[in-house]
């Protein structure tokens, strides 16, 4: 992780505490109140479950957290069928709000084309 995601993960983790002391939150997250110091100075990160647990208490889900720190999770074809078994067996209700966000983000893409091709 670079300096400048360490710097928002730290103030994340501040937004996280709001107004606990480092103590508190570090007891409430299993951890000692010298490692929520290096996770706001930057010095170190959290693991994976106290990662989550500050996404969650600063407002976000794991992968907004991980999008506003500029953190691109890798994507690989066995999470995509994976992906395609799950919605083959979803309710028709659920396939269809699938099927619209992806035509919403079709048309994005293509206003976002015709912008560029314009410019």
């Amino acid at each position: 992780m670079d300096l400048e995601a360490r710097k928002k993960l730290g103030e994340v983790v501040k937004t996280a505490r709001d107004s606990m002391s480092q103590r508190a939150f570090a007891k409430l997250l299993g951890v000692s109140y010298t490692t929520v110091q290096l996770w706001e100075k930057g010095e170190s990160i959290p693991d994976v479950l106290n990662l989550a647990n500050i996404a969650d208490r600063a407002g976000y889900t794991i992968e907004e957290l991980l999008n506003y720190l500029g953190i691109k999770p890798q994507f690989n074809s066995s999470d995509l069928n994976q992906i395609v078994k799950q919605i083959q067996v979803m309710p028709l209700s659920d396939v269809a709000v699938i099927g619209r966000v992806v035509m919403d983000r079709l048309a994005s893409s293509i206003e976002l084309s015709g912008s560029e091709i314009k410019a």
